[in-house]
């Protein structure tokens, strides 16, 4: 049976976590697939000669054309192993696995390979239902949790009361233990909380298992868990995996139900008395507990968890990146028709091309990225207002470029080729409104009348409009519709005319000094 194709954001995983020397079956772990289906990439992924790091400009559609490019497969049927036989051997001293398959292929020649004998005996046994003890490796595994208690505290200026949060991080093989408080169970919290255990442990774990909450976990499954996009980068950034543990199966996290019973114990009770007025007064209170319970002797082996760290935790741990992770927010979205797509109320461009297409967004304290089947196709500096636009000129489609080429002065320039009158009331209706460019419209529509009127016909249309004060489009088309520019213009009074600060004259469109270059919205 072929292998599962896998989505190529998983591919990528694989290819990245195979490069940081993780086995098959760690890997089939981490991502909740089948080992076979690992195996199988990472043999595509050889015999095409893709390796990690990837390059650049291989987007996801020529990753997929060249590992899957299609072969036959008219492999016979092969015998299989007595497994309740393997099974009653491998308990007989000195048996092992690779002893019983060499017997195995003396007897069938045509059967399977080592690895695939192995991985069939291992799917066998997993129907058994044996459990199994587990045993932790030097600087391997790093178990996470939220405390479900946690440590009030009161604003001082409102005087409400708030509930403090417990992260807990635990070692596997040493337990030590790393606790600090936070405001809330949501995403940035529980990533700043990996981030400074990793600076407390001044090294990172090859695995991080956490529990599938909705903070670590998109869609929670027994199976195939679906990690969240900015858990994933974090762990990318700092090189190490998640695996996050199975629903309803604390065995997989014991060493994080200890770590919250500890803190629950060491630090919650210890600090039950004292009166906190904000999260930095917890965290600086947190220190001395902790290190008391991380420098307590354990009675069974006879010496504490920092010097179990310091001798066997630190030597294998990862080294720090150079710089700490920057949290990102990432989002599914859908460019609009307009070339652009929405993330907290504001609006960033891509290029035009891409309308209507689902993106994905990439948003950190300063920059907002749009990638595009894994490749960047738009980066801007991040809004924090609302219903702002940021519009890159090199994004919109020739047509709207041309349309910021307009200014107020070369509007009013066309307009004086008409004559006088189209020219003031051009001026007339930049100047009434608050900005400009509001008024392009009405002013190029009026210009637009003389190819359906003439340019004499419509300076006179210009110069009753301007007698009459309606300085609108639709008054001068009127007028020309109805044949009025040819009667005799109404009697003004210059003293009926409104005189105040709001009224500007030509010389406010002199704007020879005004440059054309920055951020616009084009609708």
């Amino acid at each position: 049976m072929p292998a599962e194709r896998l989505s190529m954001r998983k591919v990528r995983e694989i290819l990245r976590l195979k490069a940081l020397r993780l086995s098959a079956r760690e890997i089939a772990c981490s991502l909740k697939v089948p080992r076979s289906t690992v195996s199988d990439h990472l043999l595509r992924a050889k015999a095409a000669g893709i390796a990690w790091p990837l390059p650049e400009d291989l987007d996801d559609v020529a990753l997929e054309t060249r590992l899957f490019i299609p072969r036959e497969d008219h492999r016979p049927e092969r015998p299989v192993a007595d497994w309740r036989w393997v099974h009653s051997e491998l308990r007989r001293k000195h048996v092992t696995l690779a002893l019983l398959w060499q017997e195995y292929k003396d007897q069938h020649p045509d059967g399977y390979q080592y690895s695939q004998f192995c991985e069939l005996y291992h799917r066998w046994l997993a129907t058994l239902g044996v459990w199994m003890r587990q045993e932790h490796r030097a600087g391997e595994k790093m178990f996470v949790d939220f405390s479900g208690d946690g440590i009030p505290w009161v604003d001082p200026k409102t005087g409400e009361l708030f509930k403090a949060e417990l992260f807990v991080a635990v070692l596997g093989a040493s337990n030590l233990t790393f606790v600090e408080a936070t405001r809330s169970q949501k995403l940035p919290d529980w990533i700043q909380g990996h981030i400074h255990a990793f600076e407390y442990f001044e090294g990172v774990t090859h695995i991080v298992v956490p529990d599938q909450p909705r903070t670590a976990v998109d869609h929670p499954c027994y199976y195939d868990p679906c990690v969240n996009r900015a858990y994933e980068e974090m762990a990318r950034h700092y090189g190490t995996s998640i695996i996050p543990a199975r629903p309803r199966r604390p065995r997989d996290k014991a060493k994080a139900e200890v770590g919250v019973l500890l803190a629950q114990r060491w630090i919650i009770a210890s600090l039950r008395d004292r009166r906190f007025f904000s999260i930095e007064e917890i965290n600086e209170a947190i220190p001395e507990p902790l290190e008391k319970l991380n420098n307590r002797r354990m009675r069974k082996l006879g010496r504490c968890r920092k010097e179990l760290f310091l001798e066997i935790d630190k030597p294998a741990l990862l080294p720090l990146p150079q710089r700490p992770y920057e949290f990102a927010d990432w989002k599914i979205a859908r460019v609009n028709m307009d070339y652009h797509v929405e993330f907290e109320k504001n609006y960033y461009s891509v290029p035009f091309q891409y309308a209507h297409k689902q993106v994905d967004l990439r948003a950190t304290k300063n920059t907002v990225e749009i990638f595009l089947d894994h490749k960047r196709v738009a980066s801007h500096l991040r809004n924090w207002g609302k219903f702002t636009y940021s519009t890159l000129r090199e994004h919109m489609p020739r047509s709207h470029q041309e349309h910021l080429e307009w200014t107020p002065s070369r509007i009013v320039n066309w307009a004086e080729k008409v004559g006088s009158s189209t020219a003031k009331l051009v001026e007339t209706i930049l100047g009434e409104r608050t900005h400009p460019q509001q008024g392009y419209r009405a002013c190029l529509g009026i210009l637009r009348l003389s190819k359906r009127y003439s340019d004499e016909r419509l300076e006179k249309a210009c110069a009753r409009a301007l007698a009459g004060q309606s300085h609108s489009y639709r008054s001068v088309e009127s007028i020309l519709k109805k044949n009025l520019e040819n009667q005799p213009l109404p009697q003004v009074s210059q003293a009926v005319l409104p005189l105040h600060s709001n009224l500007r004259g030509s010389k406010y469109f002199d704007y020879s000094h005004v440059s054309n270059e920055g951020e616009s919205h084009v609708t």
